[in-house]
């Protein structure tokens, strides 16, 4: 799943390490959502966004992963 959080975290100069201390995880779990090798629980995305002021959609991409979902699985 794509996920805005290097882009946030970039923007803030956050390293991986202090946005995975925010949030209660390791910054190997921060690397594997970068790297769209993870997908977070609805908890931690809500955390992740909550440090970024943002929302859970805007954060995860909802809307654009959902059209690759129905894309790749013909639903369109």
């Amino acid at each position: 799943m794509r996920t805005r959080v290097r882009e946030y975290r970039m923007a803030t100069g956050m390293t991986q390490q202090q946005l995975a201390d925010l949030v209660f995880v390791s910054s190997r779990t921060i690397i594997s959502i970068e790297k769209e090798q993870y997908n977070p629980s609805l908890m931690l995305a809500y955390r992740i966004a909550r440090v970024f002021g943002t929302t859970v959609e805007d954060l995860c991409l909802l809307e654009t992963n959902k059209q690759l979902e129905d894309e790749e699985n013909g639903y369109v």
